[in-house]
């Protein structure tokens, strides 16, 4: 298998769909890095500007009668970028969620001030209400363990740059701890600031590391701190 992935060609750069780069592919799966604004998976608003439709028109090269298609493993957020995975098959997809708890997630978040405890780890019982929006709670049966491990990479007067590991995989968790904590991610308008002058959810899936569902060789797929996170603490 190791040789047939190493002679796989993807389809030609022609049907390369702008937002999206592709990191990896193979016979079973593709990893991409999804621009932030893009969703990930069709709504009843919108229907073609997602990764999901995309990534089937790159698979079927502009054949609409192709079967070939990709299998949605998990979401990120439409303002969140980075790292996706995609399955090319029932089976592989059935693998990668079976195993979901073995991977694992590195984020890049800018914040809003400076953390008083340069690393450490939020953990909290989260929760939604009728609107969807993610709260804590005291009570452990009223809501989901939920663990942040986090770490201050940069400082500026504003803001702080921070690298998070993401123990555990709840709805807007990394906005929701930051957020109680008094340092909400910038550009989070529902938990955090309205800022005029900021240009986007600061929030990127940096890391992912999964292990392969033919192979179960161990896989990490990395991107780089998006340079508009930087530029907020220059």
């Amino acid at each position: 298998m190791k040789d047939q992935r190493k002679k796989f060609k993807g389809s030609p750069k022609r049907f390369h769909p702008k937002g999206i780069t592709i990191l990896y592919e193979d016979y079973d799966i593709i990893v991409i890095e999804k621009t932030h604004g893009l969703l990930t998976v069709p709504t009843a608003k919108e229907k073609e500007n997602t990764v999901d439709y995309l990534l089937n028109g790159y698979v079927k090269k502009g054949n609409p009668k192709s079967r070939k298609n990709v299998f949605v493993v998990h979401r990120l957020d439409r303002d969140t970028s980075g790292v996706l995975i995609f399955a090319k098959s029932e089976q592989s997809k059935k693998y990668l969620q079976d195993n979901w708890k073995k991977a694992t997630k590195t984020y890049y978040t800018v914040v809003n001030g400076i953390l008083e405890q340069k690393e450490g780890l939020i953990s909290s019982y989260l929760t939604q209400n009728a609107i969807y929006r993610v709260y804590s709670v005291e009570d452990p049966e009223a809501g989901k363990l939920s663990k942040t491990e986090y770490k201050v990479l940069k400082e500026s007067e504003n803001y702080s740059l921070i690298e998070v590991n993401l123990l555990t995989g709840r709805k807007n968790q990394i906005r929701v701890h930051f957020s109680e904590a008094g340092h909400p991610v910038v550009g989070d308008k529902m938990y955090g600031e309205k800022e005029k002058e900021i240009k986007r959810l600061c929030l990127h899936a940096a890391r992912l590391s999964i292990n392969h569902p033919v192979t179960k060789e161990r896989m990490t797929f990395e991107t780089e701190i998006p340079a508009y996170f930087n530029s907020l603490l220059n």
